[in-house]
């Protein structure tokens, strides 16, 4: 009696499995590595430029309202020291002289700067964005710089357009997508003449 072994009864063993052509390209394709940095990179690239957009925004929208607030800093000392009311300064004279000191990084030719000069009995003032509650800008500027030893707010608005809300970085506070930056100054008028 022959005894047969294991290998030799079933005959799977001693012969290879033949692959198919499909089969033996993906086992080609999973062994290679030389793309791997690709294949990273293009999973991390989105995450990345998002946080690289969402930085630059940020530093954008801040910097430009540092230079709004600074325009109106120094604009308002000509209402503050009674030369913008001894020289008959109107509203768009005033203006002017905020958007002048803008170094061209806000456009003021577009009319998007709204500036608001009132006087106050005290400095107890109510410094919150108008913006009502469907995200419009709802305000009614006036331009009114007071006399000698007047309490004076000057207020400007300006919308600034936000670039990359989608990916996750939404600056606005504007129903139309814009970011609203306010600036302030309060001061008391100085006792001119």
């Amino acid at each position: 009696m022959s005894v047969q072994s294991d290998n030799d009864r079933d005959g799977a063993a001693s012969e290879p499995k033949a692959l198919s052509p499909s089969s033996l390209l993906l086992r080609k394709f999973a062994k290679r590595d030389d793309g791997a940095t690709a294949v990273e990179f293009a999973m991390v690239a989105l995450p990345f430029f998002a946080l690289l957009f969402a930085i630059l925004e940020t530093a954008v929208v801040f910097f430009a309202g540092q230079i709004l607030e600074t325009g109106v800093y120094n604009a308002s000392r000509l209402i503050r020291t009674g030369q913008a009311q001894q020289s008959g300064f109107s509203d768009a004279d005033f203006k002017d002289e905020v958007c002048a000191n803008f170094y061209g990084v806000i456009d003021c030719e577009d009319g998007g700067l709204v500036l608001d000069v009132r006087t106050h009995v005290n400095f107890d003032v109510d410094l919150e964005l108008p913006i009502d509650e469907d995200g419009n800008f709802t305000f009614t500027p006036q331009y009114d710089p007071g006399q000698r030893n007047d309490i004076v707010v000057v207020r400007a608005f300006i919308e600034w357009p936000t670039i990359v809300p989608a990916l996750g970085n939404d600056l606005s506070n504007l129903s139309n997508g814009n970011r609203l930056i306010a600036a302030a100054a309060a001061f008391r008028n100085e006792p001119f003449n």
